[in-house]
């Protein structure tokens, strides 16, 4: 298992690169240095001294990727993807066009969007997982068919809406908790109840119709059959036999969701003024700082990998079959 993790971690490097280049790439497409000059300037008609002052405090006053000017190994390390990429790879995210340590921003914005991530997915799963195998238990009757047709009615429906209107019904008509807010310690679970309450909601429809679809199937596998055929209850064979074998593809769908844990909700966050990493990120894309969606795609796509990495080890916890070699 430690030769797999070590070649997983190797196999995370050019993965890692190749994410930055394409982040890097695709945002000085969309912006040049020039462009950030001015929108951080804050003024309509600067001067290019100014900008290029800018450009130099900031590090953005060197080609992009490849140095014609210089000589050597300079010509591809004295540029701007180089000089505030590598750092990247041993967590030192350097600071924010506006001057900020994002490291410490980091530091500290991961706490309320893991006190919003955690309790939505373990109370989201918790409930999802018990509804899809009642609604899988009764497959082929009414409630199976009420719970499907109501799991893809939830389905389509826009995010926006059930955040939009959990502010106005439980927030606004009903008090249950402030419509927007944060604040420190054991005070922030007040402003906590209403993104998670709506978060899991939210997910309802798509949670139940996935986890039903795994039940289902691993319903009509041959083992099941043999249950049946010896007179095993169906609740036992349902929730001692199907519900574990189930865990691989449920294991699965989690480790999507791995790096929402860190990051943030990117939505609920800014609709609940919650300063987690989402809001940051959201922010940073607003004014144009670089620095900090570079720092935030690369932490992603690493909590994305770890992810990956741990799934493939629970695989072999759940099933003894699996050998990671």
């Amino acid at each position: 298992m430690l030769a797999y993790i070590v070649r997983r971690v190797f196999y995370a490097i050019p993965i890692l690169i190749g994410v930055n280049i394409i982040t890097f790439a695709l945002f000085f497409v969309v912006n040049t240095p020039d462009d950030m000059a001015r929108v951080h300037l804050g003024v309509k008609r600067v001067t290019p001294e100014a900008i290029e002052n800018w450009k130099q405090q900031h590090g953005y006053d060197k080609p992009l990727f490849v140095n014609g000017e210089a000589g050597g190994v300079d010509t591809f390390t004295d540029t701007i993807f180089f000089q505030n990429s590598v750092k990247l790879f041993v967590f030192e995210f350097g600071n924010s066009d506006e001057g900020r340590n994002i490291g410490y921003d980091i530091s500290k914005r991961m706490w309320p969007s893991l006190a919003i991530a955690l309790p939505n997915l373990i109370i989201g799963l918790f409930f999802y997982i018990t509804i899809a195998l009642l609604v899988a238990f009764f497959r082929a009757s009414y409630i199976d068919y009420i719970g499907v047709i109501s799991a893809v009615v939830l389905m389509s429906v826009s995010g926006l809406f059930y955040i939009i209107g959990g502010q106005f019904l439980l927030g606004k008509l009903l008090h249950i908790a402030p419509i927007s807010g944060y604040d420190e310690g054991f005070e922030a679970a007040k402003f906590l109840v209403l993104p998670v309450i709506i978060g899991v909601i939210g997910g309802i429809g798509s949670g139940v119709r996935w986890y039903r679809t795994i039940f289902v199937e691993e319903m009509e596998k041959d083992y099941v059959r043999t249950a049946r055929a010896k007179g095993v209850p169906e609740t036992i064979t349902l929730f001692k036999h199907v519900l574990k074998n189930g865990m691989i593809p449920i294991l699965t769908g989690v480790v999507v969701v791995l790096p929402s844990l860190f990051m943030g909700s990117l939505i609920t966050e800014s609709f609940f003024g919650i300063p987690g990493l989402g809001s940051y990120t959201i922010d940073a894309i607003q004014s144009q700082d670089f620095a900090i969606v570079r720092s935030m795609v690369f932490l992603g796509s690493v909590l994305y990998i770890l992810g990956l990495v741990l799934t493939d080890i629970s695989y072999t916890l759940v099933d003894p079959r699996i050998r990671l070699n």
